[in-house]
């Protein structure tokens, strides 16, 4: 936290965050042009943004772009938010809003059509490939049951709620255990529909939007391992992810680090 916290003190790193805040993915080259600040400037303020976790980065092609990530924020708002009053906390928590909504609100999902959260977790490389594919591991924080050889071209089929998904082109991109792991996103079915209470409308909009994907990039960084989420997809189905992924990834982590989910949120 320590380092979160001097990463936001530097009005710089502050305009750096704004920027993203407008329009989220940008290479370092638009956020140059954008603050009006020296190239060498800007990669060393985004080099302790990045060291701080407050900003994660995803290629594409031969690009890179700048993503906020909203995990620091969220430990942050975990840590002291709930041992102060509203009104102590307020600038934290205004902080954690702005930054929690801009990696997946509408316009930045629309320009740039994919999700990018970064977390680090206290575990291995091998442990966290199987929490990503074991569905006895996967049921347990994500609620889904995953069954696949988790070979490319294989399939997925998914076990969710009281649906079974399945599809030829449900199927594994790139599996590289212990590194990355890429898979297509799965079928809206009626049955699915039905079980986790999305209406025909929203149903209908999912199935015009291009099959997703969704990869998982696995990096040793030291005893923990830095694990990054790209989802790529359309505007409806990221709209509807910005509260899921989080939720997903946060019950992840606890999970391997403290061999307990999260508790059920209160209803």
């Amino acid at each position: 936290m320590d380092e979160v916290f001097k990463a936001l003190a530097d009005p710089s790193r502050r305009r750096l965050l704004d920027s993203l805040n407008t329009r989220n993915g940008q290479t370092l080259r638009e956020l140059c042009a954008g603050l009006d600040m020296a190239r060498q400037s800007v990669s060393k303020h985004l080099a302790v943004l990045e060291a701080a976790h407050l900003v994660t980065t995803a290629r594409r092609g031969r690009e890179k772009l700048h993503y906020l990530n909203a995990a620091p924020i969220n430990a942050i708002a975990d840590r002291w938010i709930s041992r102060y009053d509203r009104e102590r906390a307020r600038a934290l928590a205004d902080l954690k809003t702005a930054l929690e909504q801009s990696p997946m609100s509408a316009s930045d999902t629309t320009a740039e059509g994919r999700f990018v959260y970064t977390t680090y977790i206290k575990t291995t490389p091998e442990r966290l490939w199987q929490a990503l594919t074991d569905p006895a591991f996967t049921r347990r924080y994500w609620g889904v049951a995953f069954e696949s050889d988790w070979k490319p071209g294989s399939t997925v089929t998914w076990h969710e709620e009281a649906a079974t998904m399945a599809d030829p082109e449900q199927v594994v991109l790139e599996a590289e255990p212990g590194r990355r792991l890429s898979y297509t996103w799965h079928t809206f079915t009626p049955e699915w529909a039905k079980a986790v209470g999305v209406d025909e409308e929203t149903r209908a909009r999912l199935l015009t939007e291009p099959r997703s994907k969704v990869t998982f990039e696995i990096e040793p960084v030291g005893e923990t391992v830095k694990l990054t989420v790209v989802h790529e997809a359309g505007d409806v189905l990221l709209g509807m992810s910005r509260e899921g992924w989080p939720a997903i990834v946060s019950g992840l982590k606890t999970l391997l680090e403290t061999g307990e989910p999260l508790p059920e949120p209160a209803a």
